[in-house]
């Protein structure tokens, strides 16, 4: 209703938002629908790293995605996209969990069968542009969004002190709890006031979007 091209969206498992009330089969058929309906494509995010007795049963929900109507697939683990790629005609984006930052990285996705990469959201406008340029992929970024103090697809911070893995979907945001930082001699560090000194402030690019628009990005991805 706002005029997006294209929506995603995570259905019951295998999502990076494992926590969430997250779309049921059945809901997903009907949101395929409407976004059909309203000329919008619908991509799904399969976007965790997957255990052994997870990828079959992970290719198995994807492919009912696809019968469903789904129009894309946005993945991380390569075992699925090679699997994906080998037994189905999916669409599949390279998901920003795989840390793609320059045009080798690109070019790889390409070549496992990915038709689009979302660039690792720290990614500097400048690279983005020449990353388009080398490759002539279709790439799509993030113009707002959550930004995490780890790289995209790399933080184990969640992981390490609390057993919750950011890359399985149930990342519990440690970096956005209040910390106090010390230096050798016991002195306080950083701004009087600031107690989240680990917590960066989400993305917004709206001045930034004419710079953005002019390097050839496919796709803009607002969160």
């Amino acid at each position: 209703r706002c005029g997006a091209d294209a929506v995603y969206l995570g259905g019951p498992a295998f999502n990076a938002r494992a926590s969430a009330a997250n779309f049921t089969m059945e809901q997903l058929g009907e949101a395929f629908d409407y976004c059909h309906i309203h000329n919008v494509k619908a991509y799904v995010t399969l976007n965790t790293l997957l255990k052994n007795s997870e990828l079959l049963p992970a290719f198995d929900a994807a492919c009912d995605m696809l019968h469903m109507g789904a129009d894309a697939f946005i993945v991380q683990d390569l075992g699925l996209i090679r699997m994906l790629k080998k037994h189905t005609n999916a669409e599949l984006h390279a998901s920003t969990q795989m840390s793609i930052h320059n045009a080798c990285g690109v070019l790889a996705a390409q070549k496992l069968g990915c038709s689009r990469v979302v660039l690792a959201r720290e990614t500097p406008l400048g690279d983005i542009a020449k990353i388009k340029k080398e490759t002539g992929a279709e790439i799509e970024i993030f113009i707002h969004c959550a930004l995490c103090i780890g790289f995209s697809g790399q933080c184990l911070m969640s992981s390490m002190l609390g057993g919750r893995s950011g890359n399985r979907g149930r990342c519990a945001q440690p970096c956005r709890l209040p910390y106090e930082a010390y230096d050798k001699d016991n002195h306080r560090m950083g701004e009087p006031g600031d107690r989240y000194p680990l917590s960066p402030k989400d993305m917004c690019t709206v001045e930034l979007l004419p710079e953005i628009v002019k390097s050839g990005i496919m796709s803009l991805k607002i969160e």
